[in-house]
């Protein structure tokens, strides 16, 4: 939309220098300003296209500036940044009716972006209503680009009542992710019911979740209340779905498809209203392909697909999670503790087969077991060792190759005999070329030319990636 103008509000006069450039490379038309106060004047008299402002401003916060915005003016669309790079902000800015959310430091080609779009199809949405979240815990930690995409995904789902399927490893936080969307969500005020299809007998499961009558099975001597009524008018939340027999998906897909059912043993067609929220760390197309599960109950369920990352795709968040571990293992009653940088950093070199939960229960042994207040790199090392590659003391290719072998093989065995996800490449690229240059780096003692030429990468090349990957020079290794 060429000639549109665009309110840009941001106390850091850097911000506004940068947006006014580039948005006016782009052909926007561009005015400043440096608090609520100047851009709501600007609002007030019909002037400009589309608002893009930060959350935190001198004279008053934009959120509470959100709602006068769409009274006065529902179609213009604004655009909030926030350097507080969480869940909770996300959520609040698609309930005041912002258009999108962007974290800092955010991408100018993704915010120009942002800006087309928005011009393109103005932002039409009802009235905001205020949630009363105040400030509780966040059950999401993360400010790295993938959880800013989750959070992004989770809220606007909260502004529809849609099945969501969850996938991801063991350990991401898929129920984390479930109970966001109930508590933010339109249903809050009912019950938030899981089930863990893996842990119910195969021949319990029906009656677990629809319930059962008196007499329908030996030992049913009264009647039973299955899962669907508990979370009547609320969410039900089916862990681990791929697990679920075919007998009880049967049942399943004609509570989605009808929104009844029947208990065990009963006759008469129950009306139910419940959210379905389902979660899986396999893959259930090719559980179809084995038979294993219906074809027509995925489509039912995958109506939102979310994905949730593995830890080892997004290890700049690490940090932030072991401080918030830190918290929560002192307000559970053990010492306060806390990580030295280095072994922070060594953390961030694991792995983490087990994700985030993982993660969790080491930092939780190490404040139990570590006697001194400070947990060291050394510390660190002798639990998570059992990852690290081991080479031979031949400094040759062979034993760099062998390592690197090693390493693949325990990222491919998490998909089993079944397909990747897309973009595999890259996130191979990620995962290996910063243990790829450690291990480099061990194998040639810390000598950076002969681990560039063993790697055929130029030494300022190799010395360029080591700053940017952040890959510690340490026991003993020398630049």
């Amino acid at each position: 939309m060429p000639d549109a103008t665009i309110l840009v509000c941001d106390d850091d006069a850097a911000i506004r220098t940068v947006l006014n450039q580039a948005l006016g490379r782009a052909g926007y038309d561009v005015r400043t300003a440096a608090n609520a106060a100047g851009l709501w004047r600007w609002i007030s008299q019909g002037e400009g296209s589309l608002v893009i402002t930060d959350v935190v401003l001198p004279d008053e916060n934009a959120f509470d500036l959100l709602p006068r915005i769409k009274r006065l003016r529902p179609e213009l669309p604004v655009v909030v940044m926030s350097a507080q790079n969480n869940i909770l902000t996300a959520i609040t800015a698609a309930e005041r009716g912002a258009y999108e959310y962007l974290p800092k430091p955010f991408d100018l080609k993704e915010l120009t972006a942002v800006v087309q779009r928005a011009l393109a199809v103005p932002a039409r949405r009802e009235p905001p209503q205020e949630s009363g979240h105040g400030d509780e815990r966040l059950p999401l930690i993360g400010r790295s680009p993938a959880m800013q995409e989750i959070y992004r995904i989770i809220a606007r789902l909260t502004q529809a009542d849609l099945t969501v399927m969850i996938s991801g490893e063991s350990g991401t936080g898929k129920e984390l992710v479930a109970r966001a969307l109930h508590d933010y969500g339109k249903r809050r005020n009912g019950s938030f019911v899981a089930v863990n299809m893996a842990a119910i007998p195969k021949e319990l499961i029906e009656s677990e979740l629809f319930g059962h009558e008196r007499g329908a099975f030996t030992g049913a001597t009264a009647r039973g209340v299955g899962r669907f009524e508990q979370a009547e008018g609320g969410t039900l939340f089916l862990d681990e779905i791929g697990d679920m027999p075919l007998e009880a998906q049967t049942r399943l897909l004609r509570v989605l498809q009808q929104g009844e059912y029947t208990t065990v043993g009963g006759r008469t067609p129950i009306k139910t209203d419940v959210r379905i929220i389902a979660a899986t760390n396999r893959d259930l197309r090719q559980l179809i392909q084995q038979g294993l599960f219906r074809e027509d109950l995925y489509y039912r369920l995958n109506v939102v697909p979310l994905r949730l990352p593995p830890l080892r795709e997004r290890r700049e968040d690490v940090p932030d999670l072991v401080r918030h571990f830190l918290r929560k293992a002192e307000a559970g009653g053990l010492p306060l503790k806390h990580f030295e940088p280095a072994a922070v950093e060594r953390l961030k070199l694991h792995s983490w087969p087990g994700n985030v939960r993982e993660l969790e229960n080491l930092v939780r042994r190490l404040v139990v077991l570590n006697p001194d207040e400070a947990i060291t790199e050394g510390a660190v090392a002798a639990e998570v060792a059992g990852w690290e590659p081991k080479l031979s003391s031949d400094e040759d290719e062979t034993s760099l190759a062998a390592a690197v072998e090693r390493h693949l093989s325990t990222h491919f065995a998490e998909y089993g005999d079944g397909l990747p996800p897309p973009g595999l490449y890259d996130r191979i690229l990620r995962d290996v070329e910063r243990p790829l240059i450690a291990i480099s780096l061990a194998a040639c003692r810390g000598n950076q030319i002969r681990a560039a030429q063993l790697l055929g990468l130029n030494r300022n090349t190799l010395r360029k990636k080591i700053r940017e990957l952040g890959v510690e020079l340490t026991r003993g290794l020398k630049p």
